[in-house]
């Protein structure tokens, strides 16, 4: 013999879960924009158009993982804080205290980050090297 169920016509209550949604999203908003940001501010100066006379004016500094050079002149960490802070002392405007930053790929964060560090406390004003690629038409 079989059982018949009787048919209910009764919902789940879903008044309450626009009002839990709402609070969730909110919650985990507050929750993002209260996380501290990490890192060190740094400007960075705009490109001009001339860029041959940007590049005679400022200081090329060059890393990789176990050296820093200056103009091409390789130094040690003791000695290139000294240096770079001559250099710049000499420097009278802000275009001629634009240092170019060379920086290869496998330099790790941490040197990259001191080495800035150390030309910002100096005076410089750290501008970064991109490679471009440019296409060249033979007629």
């Amino acid at each position: 013999m079989k059982l018949r169920r009787p048919k209910y016509l009764v919902e789940t209550p879903t008044s309450a879960m626009n009002d839990i949604a709402f609070i969730l999203i909110v919650f985990f908003l507050v929750c993002a924009s209260v996380e501290p940001e990490d890192g060190r501010s740094q400007v960075i100066p705009r490109s001009e158009k001339n860029e041959d006379r940007q590049t005679s004016q400022s200081t090329e500094v060059g890393l990789t993982p176990a050296t820093v050079t200056i103009d091409g002149t390789p130094y040690r960490l003791n000695e290139f804080q000294s240096r770079i802070r001559q250099i710049l002392a000499q420097k009278k405007t802000e275009a001629e205290r634009v240092v170019v930053l060379k920086s290869q790929a496998d330099v790790p964060y941490e040197h990259w980050i001191a080495m800035t560090g150390i030309i910002e406390r100096a005076g410089g004003i750290v501008t970064l090297l991109l490679e471009e690629e440019q296409t060249v038409n033979l007629n």
